[in-house]
C-alpha cells in the first residue's frame, strides 16, 4: 500500500498538478445517498502533498464500516425449497484512494461515489443443492407434546440449528449457532415434572435438541470437540449418550473433519426431534454405531447440573 500511494504521488507531481483546485468541501455519497462530507484540507500536512495518513485511515475505516453490507447465505426454505443468498459489498480502498487523490490534487469534482466490490456468500444455491445429495448421520428422540411451552423452546432450538453449513475444518458450536436463549428470543419458562416436583427455567428443553444433534453427528463420524453430560440420566436418550448446554456455561462442539462440508437439518413437532447430517456424494466418511432411542414417550425430567465428559465421549 506504501509503494502505491507513493507512486501515484510521483504522478500525479509529474503531471504538474497544482493543489488547492477546489475552495469548498468534499462529500462521499453510498448509493447515491451522502455518508460523509469534510474540509479538503481535513488529511493534508503542511508540506504538500503529504497528508495526515492516520487521520485518513481511521475516516476510511469509519467509510468502511458505513457503507459495507454482508452478504446472505443461501438456506433452505420452509417447504425444503433452496432459497438463494444475495451477494454483499465492500469498500474498494485503493480505488477509493485514487478518486480521493484526484480529487485534491487533480482537479476531480469535489464528491465522490464509494466504489465497492462484491462480497460473496459463503453458502451458494450450488453449494446447499450437492450437500442434499447423501444423508451421512440421522438420530430422533421423542418427548411429550402436550408440554407446549417445552416444545416450544425445542422447536425454537431446532429451527436454529436447520440449514447450518459446516465446512472443513471447521468447528460447530451449539452455543454460538443458537445465541442466547431469552425471553425476547422467543424462550419460555418450561415446566417439568421431576418425580412429583415442578422445575422451572427459560429455555428448558433445548438440551434434548443438542443431545440429538450428538448422536446425529457421532453417526456421521464427526470429531466431537467437546460435551458434557449430565450428573444423571435423563430419559431422552440411551445413558451416557446426552449433551447438555448452557449460555456461559457447558456448550457442544464438534468438527468437521471431513475433506467435504456437511448440512444440518433439524425438526421438531408432534413429540419427535430429528437431526440429519448430510454431505456430497463424493464425501468418504466413517460413520459409527449409535444406539437408537425407543418409541416410548419418555419420563419428563429436570435438566440436571452438568458433569464434564472428555471430548472422545468417554467417562
Amino acid at each position: 500500500m506504501k509503494w502505491t500511494i507513493a507512486a501515484y504521488l510521483l504522478y500525479l507531481l509529474l503531471q504538474d498538478h497544482a493543489p488547492d483546485q477546489h475552495n469548498g468541501g468534499l462529500t462521499v455519497t453510498h448509493e447515491g445517498k451522502p455518508v460523509s462530507s469534510l474540509s479538503l484540507n481535513a488529511h493534508r500536512l503542511p508540506v504538500f502533498p503529504l497528508l495526515d495518513m492516520e487521520k485518513y485511515n481511521r475516516w476510511v475505516n469509519e467509510l468502511d464500516r458505513k457503507t459495507y453490507t454482508e452478504p446472505v447465505n443461501a438456506r433452505i426454505g420452509g417447504n425444503g425449497q433452496i432459497v438463494p443468498g444475495q451477494n454483499g459489498h465492500k469498500l474498494d480502498r485503493r480505488e477509493f484512494m485514487k478518486r480521493y487523490y484526484d480529487v485534491l490534487y487533480g482537479g476531480g469534482p469535489a464528491s465522490i461515489e464509494v466504489p465497492v466490490y462484491p462480497v460473496y456468500p459463503k453458502v451458494d444455491t450450488e453449494l446447499l443443492a450437492s450437500l442434499r445429495a447423501q444423508q451421512i448421520g440421522y438420530y430422533v428422540t421423542y418427548y411429550n407434546a402436550g408440554n407446549i411451552d417445552r416444545s416450544h423452546n425445542i422447536a425454537l432450538a431446532a429451527k436454529a440449528i436447520d440449514g447450518t453449513v459446516v465446512f472443513p475444518g471447521e468447528t460447530f458450536s451449539f452455543n454460538r449457532v443458537v445465541g442466547i436463549r431469552t425471553t425476547g428470543k422467543g424462550y419460555r419458562q418450561a415446566t417439568v415434572i421431576v418425580r412429583g416436583e415442578l422445575s422451572e427455567g427459560i429455555g428448558g428443553g433445548i438440551c434434548q435438541v443438542s443431545s440429538t444433534l450428538f448422536n446425529a453427528a457421532d453417526r456421521a463420524g464427526l470429531s466431537i470437540v467437546q460435551r458434557y453430560s449430565h450428573s444423571r440420566h435423563v430419559p431422552y436418550v440411551p445413558p451416557g449418550r446426552d449433551a447438555t448446554v448452557s449460555w456461559g456455561g457447558p456448550d457442544f462442539v464438534f468438527k468437521n473433519a471431513y475433506n467435504q462440508p456437511v448440512l444440518i437439518r433439524a425438526f421438531a413437532g408432534g413429540g419427535r426431534v430429528g437431526v440429519s447430517v448430510h454431505s456430497s456424494d463424493v464425501i468418504e466418511y466413517m460413520p459409527r454405531k449409535v444406539p437408537s432411542m425407543s418409541h416410548r414417550l419418555p419420563e419428563e425430567i429436570r435438566e440436571a447440573p452438568t458433569l464434564p465428559i472428555p471430548a472422545n465421549g468417554k467417562k
